[in-house]
């Protein structure tokens, strides 16, 4: 197995990598917050955790067997030439169990707190269950061959494309509706703020027309000029 040729590298290597890890990760962290403070998991898409948990595990499991598992690593070696490097490193086996470790976390603040209407939509499930019987990325480790590492993490890339999909969707509905309720309550305060202009504009021609009656019927006794 090929070593690094340069220190500063390695050192530089580490250190985005670990970075990456915590900036990552720490993104997981305000959804499960938020879920656990509101009770409910209203508004989040559940297509979105769904295709979301399937991606991290195929990225978990594409890791975890090519940075363990030494029949992989032989197989890598051989296929690519044992000066290559492994493309995995810790921090990437640590990023992908943490975010299969939240991701089902989420899915499971779905089962248990307030979720509404909502509910996984036949699409999402059709994906997931032809990613596991078409791609079958759970064979690379039973049977491990560094060939079947192209299946987790084609669909590990497949379902970064996705994923964000139905969440857009949902946001887009609760802006519109919101840009509804919105323009509605606009179109109600100026009607009633004409409606209100028009009753004043009323009580003002009243008030006039009194004093003008007023006026005539004392035009004898007062020197006023009527105008």
């Amino acid at each position: 197995m090929a070593s690094w040729n340069s220190i500063p590298l390695e050192i530089t290597y580490n250190t985005f990598g670990w970075l990456a890890f915590f900036s990552w990760s720490i993104s997981f962290y305000p959804q499960v917050i938020l879920n656990f403070r509101r009770r409910s998991v209203v508004g989040l898409n559940f297509d979105f955790v769904l295709l979301n948990l399937t991606k991290h595990s195929s990225y978990m499991i594409y890791n975890v067997c090519l940075y363990f598992s030494p029949v992989i690593q032989r197989q890598y070696f051989e296929k690519y030439g044992s000066g290559e490097m492994i493309p995995v490193a810790a921090n990437d086996v640590a990023f992908s169990i943490h975010a299969v470790l939240l991701t089902a976390i989420t899915l499971f603040q779905i089962v248990i707190f307030d979720r509404g209407t909502q509910k996984v939509s036949k699409i999402s499930v059709g994906i997931v269950i032809a990613a596991k019987f078409v791609f079958n990325p759970f064979y690379a480790c039973e049977k491990p061959k560094v060939n079947d590492m192209v299946a987790p993490i084609s669909i590990q890339v497949f379902m970064t494309v996705v994923k964000y999909i139905p969440q857009i969707f949902v946001l887009m509905k609760l802006i519109d509706d919101a840009s509804l309720a919105q323009l509605w309550k606009t179109s109600i305060s100026t009607k009633d703020l004409m409606e209100e202009n028009d009753e004043r504009k009323n009580k003002n021609d009243f008030e006039k027309e009194k004093l003008l009656g007023f006026l005539e019927s004392h035009e004898g006794m007062m020197s006023v000029p009527i105008i």
